[in-house]
């Protein structure tokens, strides 16, 4: 099993880049755990305060929970992966099962942060773009997806979405094995992952 953890910003292209590299593969060989299913459970919490969570702070997410899944499906053992609605800001009862497959991606913003997340992983990328091309995305994927106006992601990105790249995300790169420039667009990039992903499942 080989077991790689992709990170980078907001609208920076890691989705993109996951499904490239998932085409290569036979199905059966790949799966992806992305790091926005295992947002804090917020049942305590009034939908008022859930509407004032940081979803860009590293104490949004169940690192620990994270770890344990990655851990035993490490292990050969197959896990319950959460589900989590932006709606509603928590958890859904539905879960996710989830087999060892020889490829698991690990997908989000801050993959990278914890070193003890990061030392079950055998290759570490960081996703960077330009944060003009970054905004953009998250403008047309926010108003389309998310129910939210220009205005509102703009003022977001300002106050929350900018400062918390720079304090916690845009550090992680000096973890990266790989960093791939511009994303998706970087064909040749992908394609030098894409063959050291299939030399390693060969062998």
């Amino acid at each position: 099993m080989i077991i790689i953890g992709i990170a980078g910003g907001t609208g920076s292209g890691k989705t993109t880049v996951v499904r490239k590299i998932a085409e290569t593969l036979p199905p059966d060989n790949v799966a992806v755990i992305p790091l926005d299913s295992y947002y804090n459970q917020t049942d305590e919490l009034t939908p008022e305060q859930r509407r004032q969570i940081n979803f860009d702070h590293p104490d949004a997410f169940d690192w620990d929970l994270l770890f344990e899944h990655i851990k035993q499906l490490r292990e050969g053992k197959a896990v319950e992966q959460p589900t989590y609605s932006y709606v509603i800001s928590n958890r859904l009862k539905e879960t996710i099962h989830v087999e060892p497959k020889p490829v698991m991606i690990i997908e989000g913003i801050m993959t990278l942060i914890k070193k003890n997340l990061r030392d079950l992983m055998d290759l570490k990328i960081f996703v960077d773009t330009d944060s003009d091309e970054r905004l953009i995305r998250i403008i047309k994927r926010d108003v389309l997806e998310r129910g939210r106006t220009a205005e509102m992601v703009m003022d977001r990105y300002v106050k929350i979405l900018k400062p918390m790249h720079l304090e916690f995300i845009e550090p992680t790169k000096r973890y990266a094995d790989v960093i791939i420039p511009q994303g998706g667009d970087n064909v040749t990039g992908i394609s030098i992952i894409k063959k050291y992903i299939q030399h390693v499942v060969n062998k």
